[in-house]
């Protein structure tokens, strides 16, 4: 049978994941989209053949007819509907963050500890991206020796009116916190965060510039740039004792005209991680489909984490000090063999 989806948030992200469950994906179709505006949801319904649409976002997780939850309404609501969806047995994924506090954050791990299951998965799509797939693959299999060092940039065209240094610490950079989480296979100790002298930290978009300390011994520095102007930009290096490895990112065309080779950017993230979206929503309906949590997928410990380096980066910013990262001790649920 179809697993029958409820899309709640017709934003950009509801929009794009209702299209890749309806089109790019069989053995799912879109049940009925919710949002606080009944026309948007009405648009994104039609565009994707959904049954129904809604503006009760509760009244929707609890329907009869809907077996599993995408939550992509905006992030305060992440944790609260997580809660709801749990409460109603229903498997979710989830866009990033969880939550911003990590308290939040603890209690969706509480409330899926006390039924013994996990049933949150986490939008970092990025641990599905071909790229970091192979990257975590050379420090897996040897090729690169013992990590020592990961660098990480995250660079859009221009940043949203009011967007601050501390939101690009809690809105746009959990994605690197994440992903060199994962191929490093390490937790964080500490973070600085630094921003250049030159620019204005109040200005929207300011960039900051961010270190972390694992527990392994290695350095993770993290860039994060909202008002780059020229493209979306995503780039790594993993630097190990035998070598490194850089992230490659699709590019299907290069132009050459007037005396010049170019490669364009593209003005967002959707080009960049299409396949990361596609691969992420392929395993969560196996999710569904199987209650078996994806090996690589995120889980709210993960979600927990990546908010309490943020909350500790927002600390480091304030204050210009070497913050340490405390977090809770790890339930037996989220352990990975």
């Amino acid at each position: 049978m179809s697993i029958r989806l409820a899309i709640i948030g017709a934003g950009i992200m509801g929009s794009d994941h209702a299209r890749i469950f309806s089109g790019d994906l069989p053995g799912a179709s879109v049940q009925v989209v919710c949002d606080a505006s009944g026309e948007r949801a009405r648009a994104v319904a039609e565009a994707c053949g959904a049954a129904d649409v809604s503006t009760d976002p509760l009244e929707t997780i609890a329907r009869g007819d809907v077996d599993a939850v995408l939550v992509a309404s905006p992030d305060e609501t992440h944790a609260p509907l997580s809660l709801a969806a749990i409460r109603a047995g229903k498997p979710v994924l989830c866009e990033k963050p969880l939550s911003q506090s990590g308290r939040e954050c603890l209690d969706v791990i509480e409330a899926e500890v006390a039924r013994g299951r996990q049933f949150v998965q986490l939008g970092f799509m990025r641990r599905f991206d071909p790229s970091y797939t192979e990257m975590k693959a050379a420090l897996s299999d040897g090729t690169l020796g013992r990590a020592i060092m990961m660098h990480n940039f995250h660079r859009n065209v221009e940043a949203p009116a009011n967007f601050t240094g501390q939101m690009a610490i809690t809105n746009s950079a959990p994605h690197e916190f994440d992903v060199a989480r994962f191929v490093l296979g390490a937790d964080y100790t500490a973070i600085s965060v630094f921003q250049p002298g030159a620019v204005d930290g109040a200005q929207t978009g300011a960039p900051v510039f961010m270190v972390l300390e694992t527990d392994r011994g290695q350095l993770v520095n993290i860039e994060i740039n909202n008002n780059a102007a020229y493209g979306y930009d995503v780039r790594g290096e993993l630097i190990g004792e035998k070598g490194s490895v850089f992230l490659n990112a699709p590019i299907h065309l290069r132009y050459n005209i007037a005396l010049t080779a170019a490669e364009r950017y593209a003005p967002d993230w959707r080009p960049r991680f299409a396949e990361a979206y596609r691969l992420q929503n392929r395993a969560f309906l196996h999710f569904v489909r199987t209650g078996s949590f994806p090996a690589i997928a995120a889980h709210a410990w993960d979600g927990y984490c990546a908010a309490r380096v943020a909350e500790a980066g927002v600390e480091a910013l304030a204050t210009g000090a070497r913050v340490d990262i405390a977090v809770a001790e790890r339930p037996a649920l989220y352990q990975r063999s």
